[in-house]
């Protein structure tokens, strides 16, 4: 179409075709480039306060499964299709060990073994002939984590460095969301529309630091890349924010409810992941963080945090649809691109040169052209995690530009923090805080 067609006024008849979404990128199913990157990684399945007496029928990555606990405590991730004749096993009955079909009583076990096929005679070699499908899942601090790749090349559950903290609290909770995954993923990497959709067009729905225009810095870093937004609070403070990404589909932001006090290197205040359940249909699944030594960690309230809710405005579907018109969330604005946004009728600006990052690295992995490790799925020991906060007390020198000021601030508080990516635990926080420190303007 040429260009005039498309500035001319009510073109809105020429602009009616909506091409296809980009698959490569969007699609998760088995055998697609991208559902086969997720595979290589551990996925939070749901809150294991969800597995009581009965099974929960669950859908990741285009595949129908059940997941249950059996009375034993162990925890098993299932085909939901009997491989008997079919029935759904979301009727099946938690038993002793494993769950049992209900329709003809065939007894499964957590990782597919067959253990009783009660209808058959008593010399029947039948249940070990084959097994049903099933997936590793194990539960950690209130979540269920499944993995759905090839079991010879399974990895280690990741560990990560801000969950080694006995201070913080962790609350786990779950965002269902009627969208492809990937749009969910990408407003992390734009942190400009806080400016926007949080704080100018509706009410202030996090906390007023967030209306404060940023400088923003995009940097690739091993397996993912961080977003880091540099922020002038007044004449004395600014504030330094760094989300975290790692492939597939990690995300770690800071503090939701940052209050303007002074911190250095204060952790993460959200760690979650972007689960895909199929195409057209995802969840965020992860836990919040409250510590009582950090004040912004501290605001909100854990007990607005659970399945399908979090506490903060717009986070998940069921308000009405004025109440979300009025002041709509990021749910809202995610779901309303579409079931799956379409690529090619965007019209990119500069501050979305982060979701044109993501969007380039994942599809680089996907291809198998990146092949350096990832580090969620085969590093042992703890990741070490670049997400923060910092309040510090820097005034631009007289004669400075200011917006120059602050890329150049961050750029040096970006550095600190990468040169002490060898370091782990403590020694790593108080070389980084020392270093932090230092930079310092009174």
């Amino acid at each position: 179409m040429r260009n005039q067609d498309i500035c001319q006024s009510y073109s809105g008849y020429l602009l009616r075709d909506v091409p296809a979404e980009d698959s490569e990128l969007t699609h998760v199913g088995p055998t697609t480039p991208m559902g086969e990157l997720l595979r290589r990684s551990w996925h939070p399945v749901c809150l294991t306060q969800q597995l009581g007496d009965l099974p929960l029928a669950v859908r990741l990555l285009g595949e129908d499964l059940v997941a249950y606990r059996d009375r034993s405590g162990q925890i098993g991730l299932l085909h939901r299709h009997c491989s008997h004749r079919g029935t759904s096993l979301e009727f099946g009955i938690v038993s002793g060990r494993g769950l049992r079909c209900c329709y003809h009583g065939w007894l499964f076990d957590h990782d597919g073994a067959i253990l009783e096929t009660p209808g058959e005679p008593s010399g029947s070699n039948l249940k070990a002939s084959f097994n049903h499908g099933a997936y590793p899942a194990v539960e950690h601090r209130g979540l269920v984590f499944a993995y759905l790749g090839p079991p010879a090349t399974k990895p280690p559950l990741p560990q990560l460095d801000t969950l080694e903290t006995l201070r913080d609290q962790l609350v786990p909770f779950s965002l269902w969301h009627p969208c492809n995954w990937l749009q969910v993923l990408e407003n992390f990497m734009d942190p400009i529309h806080t400016i926007f959709l949080h704080s100018d067009y509706a009410e202030i729905q996090l906390s007023e630091a967030y209306a404060a225009r940023p400088e923003l810095h995009w940097e690739e870093v091993d397996g993912g890349m961080i977003c880091v937004s540099t922020r002038r609070l007044d004449a004395d403070y600014v504030w330094l924010r760094t989300n975290h990404l790692l492939l597939p589909n990690f995300v770690q932001v800071g503090t939701l409810y940052e209050d303007g006090k002074e911190k250095n290197f204060s952790r993460a205040g959200i760690t979650r992941w972007v689960v895909p359940h199929d195409d057209t249909h995802c969840s965020i699944i992860g836990w919040r963080h409250f510590n009582e030594d950090v004040p912004s960690l501290l605001l909100g309230d854990p007990e607005e945090c659970g399945v399908d809710q979090m506490d903060a405005v717009g986070q998940s579907g069921g308000r009405s649809s004025e109440e979300a018109q009025r002041n709509p969330g990021d749910w809202d604005v995610m779901v309303s691109q579409r079931p799956i946004a379409i690529h090619a009728l965007e019209h990119a600006g500069t501050t979305d040169q982060g979701v044109m990052m993501l969007r380039r690295i994942l599809r680089m992995a996907a291809r198998g052209e990146n092949q350096a490790p990832l580090p969620l799925h085969e590093k042992t020991g703890a990741i070490n995690t670049q997400t923060q906060d910092t309040v510090m007390r820097v005034r631009t020198p007289e004669g400075t530009d200011e917006r120059q000021h602050l890329r150049e601030l961050c750029k040096r508080v970006t550095n600190i923090i990468a040169s002490c990516g060898d370091l782990e635990g403590e020694s790593r926080l108080d070389r980084i805080r020392k270093g932090i420190t230092s930079l310092v303007v009174e």
